[in-house]
């Protein structure tokens, strides 16, 4: 990436243009390209603007799909963090960060 972005203003991105979760949305990806673009959204009290960078559509390719080992690891992924580790049971939702354990081996809140 040699030189500075195209930079546009907050909603004024021509057509032809996408955030990595837009591509993502649209099940493609940026595929290598450089990026293309940055959008800038202002904020108020002195805060710096929010940075979004953007890739090109038309270079964007095919999201590939997941091999069989990739859906396991997933899998044993999302089971980690619906453990508890307490009780070790499956909490069935992934479990707060904020409590470490299920509801119920976390007690009365409050």
């Amino acid at each position: 990436m040699s030189g500075t972005l195209p930079l546009f203003r907050w909603r004024l991105a021509p057509d032809g243009y996408a955030t990595r979760r837009q591509l993502r949305a649209r099940n493609m990806r940026p595929g290598g390209q450089d990026l293309a673009a940055q959008l800038e959204r202002p904020r108020g009290r002195g805060r710096p603007p929010l940075i979004a960078y953007l890739h090109r559509v038309d270079l964007a390719r095919p999201v590939r799909p997941r091999t069989p080992g990739r859906w396991r690891a997933h899998a044993a992924m999302t089971r980690a963090r619906r453990t508890c580790p307490a009780c070790r049971r499956d909490a069935g939702h992934v479990i707060p960060t904020s409590l470490d354990t299920c509801v119920p081996c976390a007690g009365p809140i409050g």
